[in-house]
């Protein structure tokens, strides 16, 4: 990571993107921008949400949707646990917190201004309205950020279309009951905004602002259309420990700790559909365009349900077994070290003996997702190995089908309607035996190393 660099080409972005809207160009003003923007995407718990990926969204795009990008992720108060003292200054006359929830201020503590009043009312936020972190909370503080910080450079009218850009990138939303997208809904929105701030734009310009918005919408999360499902799983582990910062203590991390990372990524898979991640708004995307998104994110989001749960059903054995010797045992006691700088280390894949006649999978997902487990994602991580050698042994053993019904059990076991050596007991006894084995053969090995 080189944040110089990051931040030359930032500012590089900010000019030629102003510079083409006709706006004030003022390099040294910029250059704070950018050092805000990169100082503030390379955060120590950032993985995934970093200046690679504002670059990534912006690629290809028309100066409103280059400069939206830069700016879209900058608060991100989950992954950041808070916001940034350098940020803050930007939104702080406008929000307060409150039982450790953000909450836009009321009348007569809000320092209204035309900046705030216009990014409220594209949200479609109210005065005294919580913010939620899976609703607009991170979206909305960015946009007001990005408005203020560029007022004075570029037009109001660009501003708000800049906001509406980064409102279209909240994630997942539904068509809601009425039928309606939350395209719509932005359109309505640009609507009043217009009348409001008399932008004298026309239905076609309101239109056009629309599909703008829908396309850095979907470069947002164009990873999930991957033709290669490997590297959608590699851009996945970078998410997870964004979310879960005891993945950064490198082998110390609890068994219990990874569970709860791989099931709440793999929750997260099954409750997404395609039409939830990509948006079409009249003829943006083209329909040959959008119906491919469609297509592969359904298979990429396949083989991610099948590998985590089949992931989480290996790791719910290792934690019902780590009952055994406490509550809290590290992942590293039971499956041994990660390599770090190429040292090698004992690990409780050298001891789990070869299938001899491996169940084979039934379909080209199982075998996606079999070749996955046992040769590995392409991307190293650094809390985690590419393959997963006791889920390949378990579904070499087994076969999917019984894994799909141990991840079931593992489920229960999870809620604490199982126990841990009821889980246990309803493993295949040789699966156990086997895997019980290693992790005594891994501990042998430390005793072995001690003595001498």
């Amino acid at each position: 990571m080189n944040t110089a660099s990051d931040e030359q080409r930032c500012l590089d972005c900010l000019i030629s993107a102003i510079a083409d809207l006709q706006g004030h160009v003022d390099k040294k003003q910029l250059a704070k921008i950018s050092n805000l923007i990169i100082q503030t995407m390379t955060g120590p718990w950032r993985s995934f949400h970093t200046p690679y990926h504002i670059f990534e969204v912006g690629e290809g795009g028309d100066a409103i949707e280059a400069i939206s990008a830069l700016f879209h992720d900058l608060v991100y108060v989950q992954v950041d646990q808070g916001i940034s003292v350098n940020i803050s200054r930007y939104i702080s006359p406008y929000v307060k917190e409150d039982c450790e929830q953000l909450v836009i201020f009321d009348p007569p503590e809000l320092q209204e201004d035309l900046v705030f009043n216009m990014v409220l009312m594209m949200f479609g936020f109210q005065h005294g309205q919580a913010l939620l972190p899976m609703s607009g909370q991170n979206e909305f503080l960015s946009a007001l950020i990005a408005a203020k910080a560029l007022d004075g450079i570029l037009s109001f009218a660009q501003l708000a279309e800049i906001a509406a850009c980064i409102e279209a990138t909240i994630p997942f939303r539904p068509r809601l009951e009425s039928g309606l997208t939350c395209s719509d809904i932005l359109f309505g929105r640009l609507v009043n905004v217009n009348e409001v701030f008399n932008f004298g734009w026309d239905d076609v310009k309101i239109a056009e602002t629309v599909k703008r918005a829908v396309r850095l919408s979907n470069r947002d999360v164009e990873n999930f259309a991957s033709p290669n499902s490997s590297r959608f799983l590699n851009n996945t582990w970078n998410l997870i420990p964004e979310t879960n910062h005891d993945l950064r203590n490198v082998n110390s991390y609890s068994v219990h700790g990874y569970r709860i990372s791989i099931q709440k990524m793999e929750g997260f898979m099954n409750f997404l559909t395609p039409e939830t991640v990509f948006r079409r708004y009249r003829d943006e995307p083209d329909e040959k365009t959008y119906y491919k998104l469609l297509a592969q994110t359904g298979q990429n989001l396949e083989v991610a349900r099948l590998y985590l749960g089949t992931k989480l059903t290996s790791i719910a054995v290792l934690e019902a077994l780590s009952f055994r010797i406490g509550r809290d045992i590290s992942l590293s006691t039971m499956m041994g070290e990660l390599p770090l700088d190429d040292n090698p280390v004992v690990g409780l894949e050298q001891f789990l003996p070869e299938v001899t006649k491996p169940s084979q999978p039934t379909t080209a997902i199982e075998a996606e997702v079999l070749e996955l487990l046992d040769k590995g994602r392409t991307v190293d991580s650094s809390y985690d190995v590419k393959n997963s050698p006791v889920a390949t042994f378990m579904v070499k053993s087994i076969g999917f089908q019984e894994m799909q019904r141990m991840l079931k059990l593992s489920k229960e076991f999870f809620k604490g309607s199982l126990t841990a050596e009821e889980l246990i007991s309803s493993c295949d006894p040789n699966v156990m035996t086997m895997i019980k084995e290693s992790v005594i053969k891994l501990f042998e090995s430390r005793k072995f190393a001690l003595s001498q």
